[in-house]
């Protein structure tokens, strides 16, 4: 039987921090999420530079050891590039990244890890991690000197001892798993894992809801708890290939707004185009010197020219009515907004219609939630648009009780 992922991708910047370098990727065979560090200007860029490599291998009809070793390899690129950039912007000093990725080969998972990002399964209702932190606290417990729970609050808990710094030597655990239908996979940074108890991340997930909803609730725990620190979360569900809705691959954080240099464009416009230029590169039958086999050149042109515009404008039909079947969370007359379609228009027609202007003001937010409802926040269902509306209510909240403290929120 094959199997496939169901999957979703959410991503947010906490209460506190001014910026995102957190990055996540979530595709068909592969799962990714990356912690960036080393301040504004480098963690957000090392979490990017990680996602930017990885997107290339997301593929299927790949052995385990195939799927492993292409794995290993791009991880050690993300990181030679890393050490390049570090190279050539000194005051980049000190970045680095974790990275936790997943990578579906057929029946098997590829798991890599470096780090304090985590990955959980949880499988016939119950919940375990399957990485292990690359952190001060973890060695402290590996020796006997504090418990489990000692570390959560350990005053050194954010210190890690392993990471994508460039360095020759940075390379992640390696392992593989078994994919059973049924099972359900957690990726995440420690944004949620260090401030939602593992009971509760377990309650939401075998909850029964799909991976959008959980991944959404999952974020909203953390920004009720508080959470400071950047928060992303990735859901993916094992199931039987044909039978999960179609997903389309999901990046986000930082390297969703860095736009990764290599990607490829899929859309049915992009198809059609493909299409139509495969015609156009068909230079048809060699004339003999008097000019024999002219017109049937031209006929089988005209003909190919009549197929492209059917099939360029089928595809465009089809690409319409996928929009209307798309939600997004945007603005209108200063209030956060949720839009049914796309945030493009495509001539004189509009891809999108207001369906449900909140009463949440972007004044109220923090600006990078602003930027993020400003520039439009995709979403997979009008259920997961409402979820997201609640987590900036929230935000929205939490942001008014830290000004009326005189504490920071966001920038």
């Amino acid at each position: 039987m094959a199997l496939t992922f169901h999957y979703a991708a959410r991503s947010d910047v906490g209460l506190v921090r001014k910026d995102n370098q957190d990055s996540g990727y979530a595709g068909p065979h592969l799962l990714v999420v990356a912690d960036g560090m080393g301040g504004h200007a480098g963690g957000d860029l090392a979490s990017a530079t990680v996602i930017t490599e990885l997107v290339e291998i997301d593929h299927d009809s790949l052995t385990a050891a195939e799927a492993s070793s292409q794995l290993g390899r791009a991880i050690t690129r993300a990181n030679d590039e890393i050490a390049r950039t570090f190279a050539d912007n000194a005051e980049l000093e000190g970045m680095g990244t974790t990275v936790t990725a997943i990578m579906r080969a057929r029946n098997k998972l590829i798991l890599a890890h470096i780090g304090d990002s985590r990955a959980y399964l949880l499988r016939e209702g119950r919940l375990s991690q399957i990485t292990k932190d690359h952190s001060f606290v973890q060695t402290l417990i590996d020796e006997g000197r504090i418990t489990e729970e000692e570390a959560s609050t350990h005053p050194q808990r954010s210190v890690v001892t392993r990471v994508l710094t460039g360095a020759d030597g940075d390379e992640p655990d390696l392992g593989a798993r078994e994919a059973r239908e049924g099972d359900r996979y957690l990726l995440c940074s420690d944004g949620l894992s260090g401030f939602v108890a593992l009971d509760t991340i377990e309650e939401i997930l075998t909850g029964g809801t799909p991976p959008g909803q959980a991944a959404d609730d999952l974020v909203s725990l953390a920004l009720r708890a508080g959470a400071p620190d950047n928060v992303t979360v990735i859901v993916a569900d094992v199931v039987e290939a044909g039978t999960a809705p179609s997903t389309q691959p999901q990046v986000v954080g930082s390297a969703a707004l860095r736009r990764p240099r290599k990607r490829v464009d899929t859309s049915p416009a992009a198809r059609a185009a493909a299409l139509t230029r495969d015609e156009d590169d068909d230079e048809g039958v060699e004339l003999d010197e008097e000019g024999h086999g002219r017109r049937g050149r031209w006929l089988r042109r005209l003909g190919g020219l009549v197929v492209a515009v059917l099939l360029v404008g089928a595809v465009a039909y089809a690409g319409y009515a996928w929009t209307q079947q798309q939600y997004y969370v945007g603005a209108q007359d200063g209030h956060v907004t949720v839009y049914r379609g796309v945030a493009q228009d495509l001539g004189p027609i509009s891809l999108n219609t207001a369906v449900d202007q909140t009463d949440i003001e972007l004044s109220e937010l923090p600006s990078f939630y602003r930027d993020e409802v400003e520039g439009t926040i995709s979403v997979e269902s009008r259920s997961a648009a409402d979820q997201r509306v609640d987590s900036l209510r929230v935000a929205a909240k939490k942001c008014g009780q830290l000004r009326a403290t005189g504490e920071p929120c966001g920038r």
